[in-house]
């Protein structure tokens, strides 16, 4: 199958969040079995491509108020996959993929479209695939044009959609007013389409108009579909709920692995366990903390936002200064969470160290130098840095949500079977008691050496979720096997 990738971020080219880890790993997983990728991304500012050339000078992209022209460019790719890039400089060349720190860019709903609209002409002349799979609002407006204005084109008779949610909190909700502006036609803006309480909303159009709908976890495909975490679009959902579907994100374990990580102090793995403590001494001269490695280190790498959990974090941050423990934090987001960290680190700073920053290298030594991993989310789709700390040995603290439930499993001192600690209630004090737990089997180092083992033992890699989105495809192909009369 030809599976066409439409997204706004991929590593490596640009990236803000586990999307672009995802159309950067997945495709390779498909292409090597088999199957023909190609990647549409924006090029950004920050975009650096090896061997680029330009393979479509023009593509026209009409407006209400004017025309604009953009080109598609290529670049180096994988055996399978090939790299396009919407290349509209008044559009993405800015320091930022959606906005500034002041907020989203206000013309966003104008930038994404003309992406959309530009990869559809590109496809005709590129090669149309037998799928599009798209990810998230800034590629919703594919499926939309695709079943409304461009379902004469016959080159699309047998195109299918595939439409991936990572995050329902972020849908695309502009005025009504861009439908014009956008060259929609109005008879979207219904409840069954478009329109949201008075607005235009991209993901729940994208809902309507896809072949199938996935999500990047079990427990997050079933918790969509409920109030709390549907962010009003609950309903939509469960009317699609047949078409609905979890798949897990998996792992690039060529990046993420302790026996091969270049930013690490050491390389180990479950059958050497030594070099982890050398990992551990090199991230604390690195955070500059004690470096009595007798203190279980915690560790913490994720966007500042209420969304991850750190509210809890706020709850007992006072207790939390006087635990014996070590905390490293690297991240940025919201300015609150932010200052709640730093204030720790000023209060106890032989004990906590704050990196408000994305550090790549950094990250891997967190990992691999930590003793535990905190992600105390209120909700969290798929997740993926529980995913890395299984492989490295660093034992995952969790609430029980999204991906975190499906991938974690709680620790049994009978069977002595598990990888990690979870939680269920969304207070401070469940939070709480989930470290204690933690840190109390920490001082049995047999029972945590095993513990760790078996998170080092698990197999997430994307080969395995890469079977399961063919599975979708295919079902999606066999909808698309006859022309459908319209």
């Amino acid at each position: 199958m030809h599976i066409a990738f439409v997204a706004s971020e991929c590593v490596p080219f640009s990236k803000t969040g586990g999307l672009a880890d995802v159309v950067g790993a997945l495709p390779r997983a498909l292409a090597a079995a088999g199957h023909e990728i190609s990647v549409y991304i924006p090029r950004y500012r920050l975009t650096r491509i090896s061997e680029e050339r330009t393979v479509v000078q023009s593509i026209t992209v009409p407006f209400d108020d004017r025309y604009r022209f953009c080109s598609i460019l290529s670049g180096a790719g994988y055996p399978g996959v090939r790299f396009f890039f919407v290349d509209y400089p008044p559009f993405f060349d800015r320091d930022g993929l959606y906005g500034t720190a002041a907020g989203d860019f206000p013309d966003n709903a104008e930038r994404f479209a003309l992406f959309c609209r530009a990869v559809l002409e590109a496809s005709k002349i590129l090669g149309v695939p037998d799928i599009f799979h798209c990810h998230d609002w800034e590629s919703a407006l594919l499926p939309i044009l695709l079943r409304t204005q461009y379902v004469e084109d016959p080159a699309f008779l047998n195109t299918g959609l595939v439409f991936t949610i990572h995050n329902m909190g972020y849908q695309g909700l502009f005025p009504p007013e861009i439908l014009p502006l956008l060259m929609l036609p109005w008879d979207l803006f219904t409840i069954a389409k478009m329109e949201y309480f008075g607005n235009v909303n991209f993901l729940k159009g994208a809902l309507a108009y896809a072949d199938m709908v996935t999500t990047v976890s079990r427990k997050y495909a079933q918790e969509i579909q409920t109030s709390e975490f549907g962010f009003g679009l609950d309903g939509v959902l469960k009317e699609r709920a047949q078409t609905v579907t979890g798949i897990l994100n998996g792992v690039d374990y060529e990046e993420w692995n302790p026996e091969t990580d270049k930013y690490i102090a050491a390389h180990y793995s479950a059958n050497d366990l030594t070099g982890k403590q050398e990992c551990k001494r090199d991230l604390l001269a690195a955070a500059g903390l004690n470096a009595d490695t007798n203190f279980p280190v915690i560790g913490i790498v994720s966007r500042f936002a209420a969304q991850k959990g750190f509210d809890l974090i706020g709850q007992i941050v006072d207790r939390l200064a006087l635990e014996d423990i070590l905390l490293i934090v690297l991240g940025s987001g919201d300015k609150l969470y932010e200052e709640m960290f730093l204030r720790l680190a000023r209060r106890v700073p032989g004990k906590v160290s704050v990196r408000v920053a994305y550090d790549n290298a950094f990250a891997h030594k967190i990992e691999a130098g930590a003793d535990m991993f905190l992600m105390p989310s209120r909700y969290e789709p798929s997740g993926l840095s529980q995913l890395y700390s299984l492989k490295y040995g660093t034992v995952p603290i969790v609430r029980a949500t999204g991906g975190l439930d499906d991938t974690i499993d709680p620790w049994d001192p009978r069977t002595k079977k598990g990888t990690g600690f979870k939680f269920q209630e969304y207070t401070g004090e469940a939070l709480l008691r989930a470290i204690h737990q933690a840190t109390q089997l920490y001082r049995d180092q047999d029972s945590w050496q095993k513990l760790m083992r078996n998170g080092m033992a698990k197999d997430f890699s994307w080969r395995v979720s890469a079977r399961e989105y063919v599975r979708a495809y295919e079902r999606v192909r066999q909808l698309h096997a006859q022309p459908i009369l319209v």
